[in-house]
């Protein structure tokens, strides 16, 4: 008999659309009841690849910054493209050694092997043209340069 599990296909990443984001200096707003909490606004950027557009300032990452220095990453963002509107949920961990984490925070560049950042995101749209990007699942691999946050998005097939 085979084993159930045996049976799903393997997991194929296919690169879909890479975003640099711009963002703000971090708002701390101390520990609340779910945690130490930090707010980091989004000033714009652009997206390219499987869409092209641009991020649109107002958007803002909510991040939980746990004892040792991990960050929980909770970013809500828009963008404008020629098809229509979209909108970008970005949820992930960046974590590395209290060095590399300070190092980070004081917006020095980092070489992004030293350092665990990933997010899944989700995108939505009222565009016909944007359909198949919200009927699938993206995984990214995230840097920090600065003031800026990028990633390349991949189609989890």
């Amino acid at each position: 008999m085979n084993d159930l599990f045996d049976e799903l296909p393997e997991p194929r990443l296919v690169p879909a659309f890479d975003v640099s984001v711009h963002v703000g200096p971090p708002r701390d707003l101390g520990v609340t009841s779910a945690g130490h909490r930090r707010v980091v606004p989004i000033l714009g950027g652009r997206i390219t690849g499987a869409v092209d557009g641009e991020i649109l300032p107002g958007g803002v990452d909510r991040q939980i910054i746990r004892e040792d220095g991990t960050l929980g990453i909770d970013a809500d963002y828009s963008a404008v493209t020629a098809a229509g509107p979209l909108l970008l949920r970005a949820r992930g961990v960046r974590t590395g050694t209290p060095d590399v984490l300070a190092r980070l925070d004081r917006g020095e560049p980092v070489p992004p092997g030293e350092y665990y950042f990933r997010t899944v995101v989700e995108v939505e749209s009222s565009a016909p043209e944007h359909a198949d990007l919200q009927r699938a699942l993206f995984v990214a691999l995230c840097r920090r340069e600065g003031a800026a946050v990028h990633y390349r998005a991949y189609r989890v097939g």
